[in-house]
């Protein structure tokens, strides 16, 4: 089975597109090395995903070409207890800290865009 098709059965990608282009960036390794997004994929096998800040070490368990759903998707890969305390202590942190981003939304009100004018002109 391909291992970009299992990826996306195994719901680590929403689309099998974006599963092959992440196999293609390097983001996933198959038994510690860069692979295809053709290459054949079979139990025992072991992935490194890295997706975003996030990143998955599993085995697989079984195949499936069809994406179902995600209590099944689930039972297809073996996390290794380490990589799962790891990225829940990611998205603990992530929790505490806020995103520069998230307080401000959408256009400058008049008079920010006022200030940014006059700090433009110096």
């Amino acid at each position: 089975m391909r291992i970009d098709k299992w990826l996306w059965a195994a719901r680590f990608f929403k689309t099998r597109s974006a599963a092959q282009q992440a196999v293609e960036g390097g983001r996933v390794k198959l038994n510690g090395e860069r692979t295809k997004p053709a290459r054949d994929l079979k139990a025992g096998d072991t992935l490194l995903i890295h997706i975003g800040a996030y990143e998955w070490l599993v085995t697989v368990a079984r195949l499936a070409d069809r994406r179902g759903p995600a209590p099944i998707a689930r039972t297809l890969y073996e996390e290794d207890p380490a990589s799962h305390a790891k990225r829940q202590e990611q998205v603990a942190n992530r929790r505490l800290m806020s995103e520069p981003a998230a307080e401000r939304h959408g256009r400058p009100t008049k008079k920010e865009r006022r200030q940014l004018e006059r700090w433009r002109r110096g």
